[in-house]
């Protein structure tokens, strides 16, 4: 990132006249230009760098330990890409390059971020991809089912069930236990009164 910032931020050119050193556009925007391209450097990389940090993490679940780490790092990035376009873009030592050119002649000025702000652009893309994809693509547990859809009996090898299986409902009579009332006979019903029929 450090390397693009040097190579797409705008150049601000400055002239020597006589002692002093001059901006040869006071009215330039060039400055603020190389702010905004930090910035949507950092946004692209940020994409980037969700996006990669989402498929890594994606078949064992993110969390967040991955939004964290995202972020800490992003923000590292965007520190360290700031210290190295500085350093490999024009030198700061401004007096020592205008007596090097001479007067009359002109150099750039040193590559510098002047919305530190846009040291927050990468950490912050990158979380709001992450979450954005973690919610519409991420990996969501079963929800446990209503307790009304729960079976209301009792599943094999449950011990409630067996003691129900214990548990013996009283039988009914067999026919052949319920004996049928027999009538007297003859002779029993003439014992009974006293006489005697004749067969």
């Amino acid at each position: 990132m450090g390397l693009l910032w040097v190579w797409l931020a705008p150049e601000v050119p400055l002239v020597v006249h006589g002692q002093q050193v001059l901006y040869v556009d006071p009215e330039g925007e060039q400055r603020a230009g190389a702010d905004s391209v930090f910035a949507l450097l950092g946004a692209g990389i940020g994409i980037l760098t969700a996006a990669a940090a989402f498929l890594a993490t994606r078949r064992r679940g993110g969390g967040i330990a991955v939004a964290v780490g995202l972020a800490v790092g992003a923000l590292a990035g965007s520190v360290v890409a700031w210290k190295l376009g500085v350093a490999l873009g024009p030198t700061t030592d401004v007096v020592g390059h205008a007596k090097q050119v001479g007067d009359g002649h002109g150099f750039n000025e040193a590559l510098a971020l002047g919305a530190k702000g846009a040291l927050l652009v990468w950490p912050m893309s990158a979380m709001v991809v992450l979450l954005g994809l973690s919610a519409a693509f991420g990996r969501r547990e079963e929800d446990p089912p209503p307790y009304y859809a729960e079976p209301q009996w009792s599943q094999p090898g449950d011990p409630d069930a067996a003691a129900d299986e214990q548990i013996e409902a009283p039988t009914k009579p067999s026919v052949e236990q319920i004996e049928a009332p027999t009538k007297p006979s003859v002779e029993e019903n003439a014992d009974a009164d006293g006489t005697r029929q004749p067969k």
